[in-house]
């Protein structure tokens, strides 16, 4: 255990310097912790005052253009994001510990005529291999109204808790491992969507491609998949910022051929997210019938969070997996750095503390998860084990 003590001390120290730099300037305006809201939301500072801080000055620079109004082309922008990770396992089959590039994305997006969006962006690879690594987004979306956005091409495709929130906004340092399960880990697919929001109603449909992937649209050689998702927010007869409650269906066609999708021909999620004054909780029930010798399977994950100060918020985990047959759930990321095999029921916890500089935009963390798998069919599915990441989430 002396890596993950050690690894345990210095995630503490850097967010005790970052904490006492912040009391030492004073910012008290804490930024919202919500999961689910978009960019332009977000982009509220950390410390009430960006012109003090310049982060405000600085977060423009990739807003490379922007027009008057009634012109053709109103904002030209830069977007990206840089995730980097350090962790450390430790468990009773293996040992690991790396730093990673997790994430590095590089693309444009550009709004034009009022309610036009194009985006493009790429995952780069930088630890060695070729550049370019794949295509993520590459889309046109039509805003008619708040009620109906259409949007055409590569993008997100989002159910279950984790699965619909962007990975720039996550309260913990990675999605959980029901997300890891049953959501569609390339998550940028080829297809059609519409979604909007009237009211305290919201909802997103769409049908997209599940045939083989490639590092651009993939293939188109496999079946399809559909998603609907509705949801409404209780917040205001529940006197909280946000109580959204939302059911989300897939329908994917069963094809050998599909690798853009998991192995299960019907998922559905009942996720909650309710976000008070300085805490909130949320939660995820999953189930999915699995095909191609995917087992049946579910999942529950709740994750309660609390503001600390302006800047550091503690946040929690448990995560629980359990499939009909043998060998019918994976194991998290970075547990799979320690044996790949599978198993059947799967439990974890986690606690971490996150430190958000610039709000969503700017933000360390540090966690520590305690997990264990059972094998029945034993055969090197079986895991427990502590891994302890610290990680550093940079958006434009």
């Amino acid at each position: 255990m002396t890596h993950l003590r050690s690894h345990f001390l210095a995630g503490l120290a850097l967010l005790g310097l970052l904490e006492g730099a912040a009391v030492a300037r004073a910012g008290e305006q804490r930024p919202s912790s919500d999961p689910g809201q978009s960019a332009a939301i977000e982009a509220q500072p950390a410390d009430g005052d960006a012109k003090e801080n310049g982060f405000e000055d600085l977060w423009n620079v990739p807003t490379i253009y922007r027009g008057e109004d009634g012109g053709v082309l109103d904002e030209l922008r830069i977007v990206g994001r840089l995730h980097l990770d350090n962790y450390v396992v430790e468990s009773d089959v293996g040992d690991a510990s790396d730093l990673v590039v997790r994430r590095a994305r590089l693309g444009a997006r550009a709004r034009l005529l009022g309610n036009l969006e194009a985006h493009v962006e790429t995952e780069l690879d930088l630890e060695g291999g070729p550049l370019y690594s794949r295509l993520t987004d590459a889309y046109l979306a039509w805003r008619f109204s708040d009620a109906a956005q259409v949007k055409v091409g590569k993008h997100s495709v989002k159910f279950t808790l984790d699965g619909a929130t962007s990975s720039n906004e996550l309260l913990t340092i990675d999605r959980s491992n029901v997300a890891n399960n049953f959501w569609f880990t390339d998550e940028y697919i080829p297809g059609v969507s519409v979604s909007g929001r009237s009211g305290a109603w919201s909802y997103n449909t769409g049908v997209f491609s599940g045939g083989r992937s490639n590092s651009e649209f993939g293939d188109f050689d496999g079946g399809y998949f559909w998603l609907g998702s509705l949801g409404r927010d209780f917040a205001q007869p529940l006197g909280v910022k946000k109580a959204l409650l939302r059911a989300d269906y897939v329908y994917n066609e069963p094809d050998a051929d599909s690798d853009f999708t998991r192995s299960f021909q019907h998922i559905g999620s009942l996720a909650f997210i309710l976000e008070a004054e300085g805490w909130g909780v949320s939660g995820d029930l999953v189930a999915g019938d699995g095909f191609l010798g995917q087992s049946d399977a579910m999942g529950v994950t709740v994750l309660p969070w609390m503001d600390l100060t302006s800047r550091l918020q503690l946040a929690g985990r448990y995560t629980y997996l359990n499939s009909d047959e043998a060998n019918g759930l994976r194991l998290a990321r970075y547990e799979n750095a320690a044996t790949s095999g599978r198993g059947d029921r799967y439990h974890e916890l986690y606690a971490g503390l996150n430190y958000y500089i610039f709000g969503h935009r700017l933000k360390a963390l540090t966690g520590l998860t305690y997990a264990n798998m059972r094998d029945r069919a034993n055969d090197g599915g079986a895991y427990d084990g502590w891994t302890w990441t610290t990680a550093l989430r940079m958006s434009w």
